[in-house]
C-alpha cells in the first residue's frame, strides 16, 4: 500500500467548481482507495492505493462522477518531507509562505526567463515541481502567483505553509 496526498486545483465547497468533501471521499473509496480523508474545504485528499495510482485517472473520475473538471496533483509523504526541507526561506513569517505544487516539473527555458524583479516584495523559488511563494502583503493581493501560472505553463495548485505541514503530519511525513 503506498499513501498520496491528491491536491485538487480550483475546487470550493460552494459557489463555482463546487466539489463536497463527502462526495470526494466516496469517489476516491469507489476507485479503490483506502484510508481516504481531507483536509479542510480545498480539495486535499489523503489516500492509500495498492494499485498504481495516476493524476489523468482521478481528474477523470471527478469530471465523470463530480462534474468538475479540475487539475490533480499528487505527492507523496516523502515528497512532501522534502518540501518542508527544502524552503528556500527559512527566516519568512510562514504566515506569508506558500507552496505552488505543479503537475509536473517546468521547461529549463521557462524557469530560467522569469522575472524575479517584476513583484517585489513578493518572492518566489522554483525547485523541482514546486514554486515556494513568499507573499509579504498576503496571497490576495499577490500579483505573483498568476504571472508564474501563465509563464511556467504548467498547472498548479497553491497551498499556504500551515496546511503543507498539517498534510505532511497527517501522513506521516
Amino acid at each position: 500500500m503506498r499513501k498520496y496526498v491528491g491536491l485538487l486545483r480550483g475546487v470550493n465547497v460552494a459557489g463555482k467548481n463546487q466539489v463536497p468533501m463527502a462526495g470526494l471521499r466516496a469517489l476516491f473509496e469507489s476507485l479503490g482507495c483506502t484510508d481516504v480523508s481531507t483536509y479542510v474545504q480545498s480539495g486535499n485528499v489523503i489516500f492509500t492505493s495498492a494499485g498504481r495510482v495516476t493524476a489523468k485517472a482521478l481528474e477523470a473520475a471527478i469530471e465523470g462522477n463530480l462534474g468538475v473538471a479540475t487539475t490533480v496533483v499528487l505527492r507523496t509523504p516523502a515528497e512532501l518531507r522534502q518540501v518542508l526541507r527544502a524552503n528556500p526561506f527559512p527566516a519568512a513569517d510562514t504566515s506569508k509562505l506558500h507552496v505552488g505544487f505543479m503537475a509536473h516539473l517546468p521547461s529549463a527555458p521557462a524557469a530560467e526567463g522569469l522575472d524575479r524583479a517584476r513583484f517585489l516584495p513578493e518572492e518566489f523559488a522554483v525547485t523541482r515541481a514546486e514554486v515556494y511563494l513568499h507573499l509579504p502583503n498576503g496571497m490576495g493581493r499577490a500579483k505573483l502567483p498568476a504571472y508564474l501560472d501563465r509563464r511556467l505553463d504548467v498547472a498548479m495548485t497553491v497551498r499556504n505553509w500551515n496546511t503543507v505541514t498539517k498534510l505532511a503530519d497527517l501522513t506521516g511525513g
